[in-house]
């Protein structure tokens, strides 16, 4: 299977998965090996595909230079939440095939973020689209890249991304996730910090909203009372640390 990306950079689907655990910091998700800035900087030199430059942050793809096989990915939360109604309408997944890529060639591209986050009751799994368009048609694809991180694809284009069980891989920085599962508690934490760094909620933080303001300082102090699944907690206090900081006062 021939998978096309932005621009029309085009990869092949191979058959064998990223294992690399997913780390998931509440508004990215990371794919990759390294453990500190030093080890990032030598794995983008040492590789090819899509990055962040300057202030530009399209989703990340690279490419081993020799093999020209996928050996990382980074791909952004969008801010804006799809109603309940549009949410409902993702199409049905297809049977995840696992696989990873192989790039054509090795040559720079560009692949835009996804600008339409949808969730379901839970947040069991987070589905990230191109646009609201995307779900006026049926998925062809859903290429599993790396545990629980699968492709979406829609007429042989690269139209968004999924992953399933979120919290299970909430993580800080460059660690590793905690390997036991996440509590009841911050799966339901998860879902309230999501609500609060998405819209509508943001907006009502923004404007200054007293029962906004309100969620957000309930969560926070939530989350720094959790005695348990320290780790997970950490990530989301440090997701919401700057609506905190900024709209926490009112």
């Amino acid at each position: 299977m021939k998978l096309m990306f932005d621009g029309g950079w085009p990869a092949m689907v191979t058959g064998d998965p990223l294992p690399i655990t997913p780390r998931f910091a509440g508004d990215s998700v990371r794919l990759a090996y390294y453990t500190d800035v030093a080890g990032r900087e030598r794995f983008f030199g040492d590789t090819f595909g899509s990055q962040h430059w300057l202030w530009d942050a399209p989703d990340i793809f690279r490419f081993d230079k020799d093999t020209r096989q996928l050996v990382g990915a980074e791909f952004q939360m969008p801010y804006i939440t799809a109603n309940a109604e549009s949410s409902a309408r993702v199409p049905a997944m297809p049977a995840v095939r696992p696989g990873g890529l192989c790039a054509d060639k090795v040559r720079d591209f560009r692949h835009e973020m996804c600008a339409v986050l949808c969730r379901v009751p839970g947040d069991a799994v987070l589905t990230c689209l191109r646009d609201l368009d995307v779900l006026d048609e049926p998925l062809d694809a859903c290429v599993g890249i790396a545990p629980d991180v699968a492709l979406l694809v829609q007429q042989g284009a690269v139209v968004g991304w999924s992953l399933t069980d979120p919290a299970r891989y909430l993580t800080t920085g460059y660690a590793d996730p905690d390997p036991d599962p996440p509590l009841p508690e911050t799966r339901r934490l998860l879902s309230e910090c999501l609500d609060l760094v998405t819209d509508p909620v943001v907006d009502d933080l923004v404007d200054g909203v007293p029962a906004a303001v309100a969620r957000l300082r309930a969560a926070d102090e939530a989350l720094r009372a959790q005695r348990e699944d320290r780790h997970r907690a950490d990530a989301l206090l440090a997701l919401i640390a700057t609506y905190v900081e900024d709209y926490g006062n009112g």
